[in-house]
């Protein structure tokens, strides 16, 4: 039977029907067209799927959908401004700080995760902190140096 769910994503409110088995994941990519999060393991290790949850980090595929009602549920499509990239975004961009696209979802989502809670992390907490997200292609030295630089420019106002 399926259960009903009210919820904000991306500070919109959504109403959804899910199967008490669904997964926040399932939901978002199959129900609701929200594919820009990513499924990469489906059992929490890889972080491809990061969203938050009532602004906690989380993995959209260990998080049951019926989980979301009531929830504020963040998802990289929420990241940037209407009309222009989010800081993080650009930095990405500019440091070459993705390949194949799996990963990055996730790690934008936890790196303005990681500036929100921290908004001045040394590299040491920021690499600390991205430990859960996965990236086959990189080798993460520029994603680091993306996040860092995102992190001055959030400071200094950009």
């Amino acid at each position: 039977m399926k259960t009903h769910v009210t919820t904000d994503i991306n500070d919109e409110a959504v109403e959804f029907l899910c199967e008490p088995q669904h997964t926040l994941l399932h939901v978002l990519r199959n129900e609701l067209g929200l594919t820009g999060t990513k499924e990469g393991c489906g059992s929490g290790d890889c972080g491809a799927c990061s969203v938050t949850v009532n602004g906690r980090l989380v993995c959209a595929c260990l998080v049951l959908a019926v989980e979301a009602d009531g929830a504020k549920i963040g998802t990289i499509e929420g990241v940037a401004n209407r009309d222009s990239l989010h800081i993080i975004q650009e930095k990405y961009l500019e440091h070459a700080a993705l390949q194949c696209g799996i990963c990055t979802p996730g790690l934008i989502v936890s790196t303005q995760a990681l500036l929100e809670e921290n908004p001045n992390p040394t590299e040491q907490e920021a690499r600390y902190f991205l430990a859960g997200n996965l990236c086959r292609c990189t080798g993460y030295d520029k994603i680091i140096r993306a996040v860092m630089d995102a992190a001055q420019c959030l400071r200094q106002g950009a």
